[in-house]
């Protein structure tokens, strides 16, 4: 079963109490709370390795492998090799147009797009969060990077955006490509990962003190 889930501009109501440290305030939830797991598993489209954008395809994946690098170290995931094994699936393309209110197609170079999904896993059904993270090759390779590692944030949790363009999870960027997650960006998350979260959990089942174990 599948239920569409909010993006970061809609959803669940502002989580509140934010300060300096962090932007917490800006992070939204979906209806059945922050889609978080204990155990990520991310599948990111290879390259073929033959044909006239060979070269491209090499230069996206080498970026998007950095940008994922920088969640790894402070999340558990898995790469698989299979894409209907992962939670999260990183694809090389642009994103569609989006509708503005006022009528008007935004492009963008990256997307992240959740849904809720019911599975059953070891004969218990489950909630768990399914993400597409759509990555534009048609970018220099730090901006590919930079991209990459602003759509991850969303896929591990984090809808919404910080108002400093410092951070990776801004909502505009600065002159210049985030390369690297921030204090900011880690401290955010760190609070995230503390809610508790009914994804993952056996339906029925009440959720976990923290979304990470802890209490």
């Amino acid at each position: 079963m599948q239920s569409p889930a909010p993006g970061p501009s809609a959803g669940g109501p502002a989580a509140a109490g934010g300060t300096a440290a962090d932007y917490r305030q800006a992070i939204r939830f979906t209806p059945w709370g922050p889609p978080l797991l204990t155990h990520w598993c991310v599948w990111i489209e290879p390259a073929s390795g033959a044909g006239p954008q060979a070269w491209l395809e090499s230069r996206w994946l080498s970026a998007v492998d950095q940008a994922l690098a920088s969640w790894t170290a402070l999340l558990p995931i898995t790469r698989v090799d299979e894409p209907e094994r992962a939670h999260l699936q990183l694809l090389r393309r642009r994103p569609p147009r989006r509708a503005e209110a006022n009528g008007r197609l935004r492009a963008s170079h990256g997307r992240a797009e959740l849904t809720v999904l019911e599975v059953q896993r070891q004969g218990r059904w489950r909630l768990e969060p399914s993400l597409r993270v759509l990555i534009s090759p048609d970018q220099r390779q730090e901006a590919i990077q930079a991209t990459a590692l602003h759509e991850l944030g969303h896929g591990f949790g984090l809808w919404g955006h910080s108002p400093d363009a410092a951070d990776a999870m801004a909502a505009v960027p600065g002159a210049r490509p985030v390369l690297q997650l921030t204090a900011r960006d880690r401290a955010t998350l760190d609070w995230l990962r503390r809610h508790p979260s009914p994804f993952g959990q056996p339906l029925g089942s009440p959720p976990p003190a923290g979304a990470d174990g802890r209490p």
